[in-house]
């Protein structure tokens, strides 16, 4: 299985699979590179990378304090890695966080953007509240529970939900109540107008709780795109994978 590492006693897994233009995903945490098991289908058209980031999956718990950078820095680490110059980075929910500040801080890079669910920043009511759900579920050891539901949430059939639920399981509770605390207090925002590279955001018809954030985008990145998926809440990898794999290959085909 391929690691690297990205410091002493602290590896990552990945996967790399398929040719051409260089594709990273990017999970949410306490989910790991599962999530995007549908995505490798398109290493047909695409060189096709899903890592676990450090604390998730298969990869070593963190040896220092999470940041969001921390984890922008270990994703940049992967590209020096695997020799790749510039990518395109999808980054999924709050994996969207480690995606836009890789972007921001490695801006020679990153050739185009994609968020799926994503957001700048925390600033409406039922996502603040989701987080704190997050940050009070792990701090009562309640990763099983987490993991469970998360499973059935994203799994379309028994043994999906299943996967997930274990890989899920697999999670540092340290390193992950970090990472839920680190996100609720990220905020990128003033920094968006930098951007200069191609923005795509995905977001499902029915996640009603993040479409506020298509304004910000849209405010401070007046080049964005945005593409809503019918009938699709918030587990677009996994449950409209047809979907999402059709808009991929044709934004990173063109």
């Amino acid at each position: 299985m391929p690691y690297i590492f990205v410091e002493d006693f602290v590896r990552l897994y990945y996967e790399d699979e398929g040719s051409g233009r260089p594709l990273i995903f990017v999970h949410p945490p306490g989910m790991g590179s599962i999530t995007f098991s549908n995505q490798k289908k398109l290493a047909e058209h695409l060189r096709v990378i899903t890592y676990d980031m450090r604390g998730n999956g298969k990869s070593s718990p963190s040896n220092k304090a999470i940041t969001i950078h921390l984890l922008a820095d270990d994703l940049k680490i992967l590209l020096d890695h695997l020799d790749i110059d510039k990518a395109v980075i999808c980054g999924y929910s709050n994996g969207g966080a480690i995606a836009l500040e890789f972007a921001l801080s490695y801006p020679k890079r990153i050739e185009k953007l994609m968020l799926i669910g994503g957001f700048s920043e925390v600033c409406t009511t039922l996502l603040h509240l989701e987080f704190l759900l997050g940050i009070y579920t792990v701090k009562n050891r309640g990763i099983p529970l987490l993991a469970k539901v998360l499973g059935l949430a994203h799994g379309k059939h028994y043994a999906e939900k299943k996967a997930i639920e274990q890989y899920a399981r697999l999670t540092n509770e340290g390193d992950l109540y970090q990472m839920y605390t680190e996100g609720l207090r990220y905020n990128c925002t003033e920094r968006l107008s930098q951007l200069n590279i191609p923005l795509l955001l995905i977001y499902g018809a029915r996640d009603y709780y993040v479409h506020y954030y298509e304004n910000i985008f849209k405010k401070y990145v007046p080049h964005t795109d945005t593409i809503y998926i019918s009938k699709a809440r918030h587990q677009i990898p996994t449950k409209h994978y047809n979907e999402l794999n059709a808009i991929i290959k044709a934004y990173c085909l063109t």
